[in-house]
């Protein structure tokens, strides 16, 4: 699933980033050059459809230009982002409802697969996913994006979504589950470690 989510994002160069924790603050370039890619999945994860993701991006960058210097030390500037990524998705995601679109089944081509049979595969997993997911409630969803997609501690997922842990977990439960159902597959326990 996370390889799917990771491959609808277009190919962007990743500059070292350095250490989220304590390491000395990045500028703005360093970060936009090392979480370009990260946001663009997290916004195509969060239902900002393909057609928009880019303006969206660039809104979220936008932002962060502003809000640089609010960030709070010991804070993981991946968390920032993936908060102003949640606000500006909610934000599309009402414009998209006045504006009346409809989602296509037409997904971008991945020139890299060897066969037609893989990127038909990965074509309609990634749908699917998509459909998965616009199907949960919006905490439900963010949750799970942050945390079996981008793999987030469970710890930064909670405090990026500004809820307790213990809520974090719940909303991670139901979201597997009810991802599991629409994907027609079981769900495992445990998941991986904290």
């Amino acid at each position: 699933m996370r390889a799917i989510i990771r491959a609808a994002a277009p190919p962007v160069a990743v500059a070292p980033a350095g250490d989220d924790t304590g390491a000395p603050p990045l500028t703005f370039r360093e970060l936009f050059e090392a979480h370009a890619p990260f946001v663009w999945r997290a916004l195509l994860a969060l239902g900002v459809g393909d057609a928009d993701v880019a303006d969206a991006s660039q809104q979220v960058f936008l932002v962060l230009h502003r809000k640089l210097g609010r960030l709070e030390p010991g804070c993981s500037p991946r968390t920032f982002m993936y908060g102003i990524c949640l606000r500006v998705a909610a934000d599309y995601r009402k414009r998209k409802r006045r504006r009346h679109e409809h989602l296509v089944a037409d997904l971008p081509e991945m020139a890299c697969h060897p066969t037609q049979e893989d990127r038909a595969w990965q074509q309609q997993s990634l749908q699917r996913l998509r459909v998965a997911l616009d199907d949960l409630a919006p905490g439900q969803r963010e949750v799970f994006v942050l945390y079996e997609i981008e793999e987030l501690p469970m710890v930064e997922v909670a405090r990026a979504i500004g809820r307790s842990l213990q809520t974090a977990y719940g909303r991670l439960y139901a979201a597997r589950k009810a991802v599991a159902a629409a994907l027609d597959v079981e769900v495992r326990g445990g998941g991986r470690d904290e």
